[in-house]
């Protein structure tokens, strides 16, 4: 059978496609033997490859999941977040986004406003010049959009049951220059001690379970970044 695989920053590039056609020669193959097989195809990624996670159809997956030809699969490295026409994707809801346009607080903010709340907190995410001895220019952004847009949601469900508080993210895809904002996250809730730890939640959440990578461009060169957690420890429900 044959299966269509997308890939992502760093992986993308070692690869050399953002979709990657493979051919197995059994009629189902698990999450776990993908994995094998495209490291023995790819020695060149073998390294990447094994740190990466399979997700099935907008869902990370254990190595026992099967894997069908009808199935979306893509490999998820584990990074922390092209270029085309401005656009944005967002829930049906209009409380999660993934855009390439500069992002706009005050907007995010009046979405989750609400008359019983007495909180309310922005979080914004900005590129910032130094790190270290190490000087950035921009950063770029790539985003698995629609797994992206569900695990954003899943975020903003946990707010809600366990704060009963409101939620709405924003994430910047492409490049991000300094001082702008790369992601916000809007927050209201019934009180500010409430509205605090439901903030902090959604800003980790996002961090160690949303498909977003980010390239750091800079004086030496450009550079995939790792995320805070490596593969093994994302959580996989």
């Amino acid at each position: 059978m044959h299966i269509t695989i997308r890939l992502f920053a760093g992986l993308a590039e070692v690869i050399g496609s953002s979709t990657l056609s493979f051919h197995i020669h059994d009629n189902s193959v698990t999450a776990g033997r993908l994995k094998e097989l495209l490291s023995a195809s790819y020695p060149d990624a073998a390294a990447q490859i094994s740190v990466s996670l399979v997700a099935v159809d907008h869902e990370y997956a254990p190595d026992d999941t099967e894997i069908s030809e009808t199935s979306e699969v893509a490999l998820i490295p584990p990074v922390s977040g092209g270029e085309a026409e401005p656009s944005t994707s967002e829930t049906e809801d209009g409380l999660f986004s993934i855009t390439d346009l500069p992002l706009n607080a005050e907007a995010l903010l009046d979405k989750v406003l609400d008359s019983d709340h007495g909180a309310s907190l922005v979080f914004v995410g900005t590129t910032r010049e130094m790190t270290g001895d190490q000087r950035t220019t921009a950063l770029h952004y790539e985003a698995y959009i629609p797994m992206a847009l569900g695990k954003l949601q899943e975020i903003g469900k946990g707010v809600q049951e366990r704060w009963n508080a409101r939620c709405a993210i924003a994430h910047r895809i492409g490049l991000v220059g300094l001082k702008e904002a790369s992601v916000i996250i809007a927050v209201s809730a019934a009180h500010r001690d409430v509205c605090y730890e439901a903030s902090r939640y959604a800003i980790e959440k996002l961090k160690s379970s949303v498909p977003v990578w980010k390239k750091d461009i800079n004086e030496s060169g450009e550079q995939w970044l790792g995320s805070d957690l490596k593969a093994q420890k994302y959580q996989i429900d």
